[in-house]
């Protein structure tokens, strides 16, 4: 069912194999990298598909020259190509020899590894593009979708897809033990595993909040560095989002410190026990539940903006500051459809001086309560930005 659901980074994937040998595509496993590949290799004249975890795949790969010779007029795609880091030297030479655009595919579960690999050996040669598990705007528009649904199983592909949430709870659950008994000891890294879990729930416990390393430490009985290297870790396998701080000349005292977020919010229920929708509105994780969900969407559809966040000491916040040249806009995430606006809020676009700024709530809907200022759903957030500032 995933090949029909379209990737809004389709047209753009598409667009750098025009223009590059090979294009690095980036994403959490499952997220739905190969069926993307897989789907759009009917635009190839010849293709080849390997997966660097399957055995007789790699065993092709025993002589390189031999391989890459034999294949030398086929798109070749390489399936979590960070288990072959010697292959990105190899392949620059390969690329010298022959620059037609679109001959290698290289997908990858782990960020920092791959595009440090890609920058040094492949610089000029790749494009560079990151797949994010089913966003809301990818799947607004189908018949049947349902936002409530999406925001409980989160967006990989076999968890929102799911025959219903006792299936999608057993996927998720699975996804995360292999997360972290198999993918994390794969890339080289010994953490172990019940220490790594715990961090992961306890970090969920602090979703959408400062992350405080010496507390964290003191709790898993470790120093702060160590909580931040395995903080480093989650965040280049695309499991968590740490989110900068606004700086700005305001004399205020401003929060120095990241929040952080688990991305995916199917994840972040499963870790903390939410077996169904009806338990995330009796927890008090909602609030932060439903921003999480919003600033990963935002992010995912808006990223030629800078995200931040606003917080003074004070306690003058906003949820979300998206930065483009001089464009500014304020977002702000409630989880009623009839949202109370703290001092803090209006404090804070005083400070930060929005070009236009809204708020966010779970409902189709779209009001203007102040000048530049609208309450609306995610649905019609796009349009918004796109019409009163782009235009």
């Amino acid at each position: 069912m995933h090949e029909f659901i379209h990737r809004d980074v389709e047209d753009f994937l598409l667009m750098n194999l025009q223009t590059f040998p090979a294009i690095v595509l980036l994403g959490p496993r499952q997220c739905g990298k190969s069926t993307l590949i897989k789907k759009m290799s009917t635009n190839f004249a010849s293709f080849l598909y390997l997966d660097l975890q399957n055995y007789e795949d790699l065993n092709k790969l025993t002589d390189l020259n031999i391989f890459f010779k034999s294949n030398k007029d086929v798109t070749i795609c390489l399936d979590e190509v960070q288990l072959i880091p010697e292959l990105f030297s190899f392949l620059r030479s390969e690329i010298d020899t022959d620059r037609k655009n679109g001959r290698f595919i290289l997908l990858g579960s782990a960020s920092q590894q791959l595009i440090q690999k890609s920058s040094e050996s492949l610089a000029g040669r790749v494009g560079l593009i990151i797949l994010t598990p089913f966003t809301f705007y990818e799947l607004s528009g189908i018949i049947g979708f349902n936002i409530q649904s999406h925001w409980f199983r989160g967006g990989y592909p076999d968890s929102y897809l799911a025959g219903n949430d006792n299936i999608s709870n057993l996927w998720r659950l699975n996804f995360i033990r292999t997360y972290i008994e198999r993918d994390i000891p794969q890339l080289g890294i010994q953490i172990p595993a019940l220490q790594l879990r715990r961090l992961l729930t306890m970090l969920c416990h602090t979703h959408g909040q400062i992350i405080n390393l010496s507390k964290l430490g003191e709790s898993m009985g470790t120093s702060h560095t160590t909580i931040r290297r395995y903080v480093d870790l989650l965040e280049q396998t695309f499991i968590i989002r740490t989110l900068l701080p606004l700086e700005t000349n305001i004399k205020k005292r401003l929060v120095k410190s990241p929040k952080v977020f688990v991305r995916d919010s199917g994840v972040l229920h499963q870790l903390l026990g939410i077996l169904d929708f009806n338990q995330l509105l009796g927890n008090p994780i909602l609030g932060s539940s439903w921003e999480g969900y919003v600033i990963e969407n935002i992010i995912a559809k808006l990223d030629d903006y800078t995200p931040f966040f606003y917080r003074t000491a004070s306690g003058d916040e906003m949820d979300l500051v998206l930065e483009n040249g001089m464009k500014r806009i304020a977002i702000e995430c409630k989880v009623s459809s009839a949202p109370t606006l703290t001092k803090g809020f209006w404090n804070a676009i005083e400070a930060i001086k929005p070009d236009k700024t809204f708020i966010i709530v779970p409902i189709d809907t779209c009001y203007e309560i102040k000048k530049n200022i609208w309450v609306t759903g995610l649905e019609k957030l796009i349009s918004l930005i796109k019409n009163k500032i782009e235009n």
